[in-house]
């Protein structure tokens, strides 16, 4: 029994993670590669860790394969949010001529055209205190 599952385990990770690598040839833009790599590639990986953790049956194994799955799960979506939406209000996404609706557009222009604000009672970076500075000698 617990090789049937491990194969089936290692079957349908290794299909979710070949659907990744497709969503990654074929998607059109960026924004969905990234959908595509992360759903469907964090999914692959988690089965086939989860078929590792079956094969093994040792606890040590478990423990660590389902603190991956929880890190994976965790870590994966929220990184590729946040590498699109940069590179989307960076200007390096190019979306695709079929997207409908763009929710973000709007704020792309008062993200990059607003200056950032300035604290009160704060000094500029390049300020140093004077008994940091190096003494410089004079000859």
């Amino acid at each position: 029994m617990t090789t049937f599952l491990t194969h089936a385990l290692v079957l349908v990770g290794a299909f979710f993670a070949l659907v990744a690598a497709i969503g990654l040839l074929r998607m059109p833009d960026l924004l969905m590669r990234m959908h595509a790599a992360t759903k469907a590639g964090t999914l692959g990986a988690s089965l086939l860790l989860l078929a590792v953790a079956v094969s093994f049956g040792d606890s040590g194994v478990t423990v660590r394969a389902l603190a991956a799955i929880v890190f994976l799960f965790l870590t994966a979506p929220v990184a590729a949010h946040v590498i699109g939406r940069s590179a989307y209000y960076a200007g390096r996404v190019k979306l695709w001529h079929g997207t409908l609706v763009d929710e973000l557009q709007e704020r792309r222009g008062h993200r990059n055209d607003s200056p950032r604000p300035v604290r009160p009672n704060s000094r500029p970076h390049h300020s140093v205190p004077h008994s940091t500075q190096p003494e410089t000698k004079h000859s």
